[in-house]
Parts: structure tokens; sequence; C-alpha cells
């Protein structure tokens, strides 16, 4: 029983640190110009570290209405962008 105890801690511990590794990044960026019928927006921005990308204007897709809701073309912005499903999207933006 006491070993079992002790493999389910290793294993909640281990998660714990393989969640820290792959914690949000935010990037800064500008918004250029927001598609909110096509859920996309356009964003001057910063190196993406997560996704090896340099500073660059592209277009990503954006996850939900929230993250649109929170999107006003020339705002600076601070983002997580990720590929999902193989297109790069914004997850996450405060």
């Amino acid at each position: 029983m006491k070993s079992i105890i002790m493999l389910a801690t290793a294993a909640m511990l281990a998660a714990t640190v393989a969640s820290g590794a792959f914690a949000a990044e935010f990037t800064k960026g500008t918004v250029k110009k927001l598609d909110v019928k096509a859920k996309k927006v356009t964003l001057i921005h910063e190196e993406l570290k997560n996704l090896e990308m340099p500073a660059m204007t592209m277009v990503f897709r954006v996850k939900d209405d929230a993250i649109l809701g929170k999107l006003k073309e020339g705002a600076k912005v601070e983002f997580v962008a990720e590929r999902v499903e193989g297109k790069l999207t914004v997850t996450d933006v405060k």
C-alpha cells in the first residue's frame, strides 16, 4: 500500500512539472486587422518562441468569440498562439 501511494505521488509530481514546462507564454503584438466573420486576426508580433517563429505580421485563426471580443484594430495586446489542428491560432489574449 505504501508503495502505491509513493508511486501515485511521483506520478502527480511528474505531471505537475510537465504541465509547468508547457505553460502558455504571452507574446506582445499589435492588431493590424480584425475579421470577426471569418474569426481571424492579423497581428504584428514579436518572436513566437513556442512556435520558433521570428517577429513578423501574419494572420491567425481565433479560438473563440470571447477572444474576438477583446480585440480591436490598432490595439496593443499580449497573446498566446498555438498550432490547433495544424492551424496557427490565438488561444488567449490579455
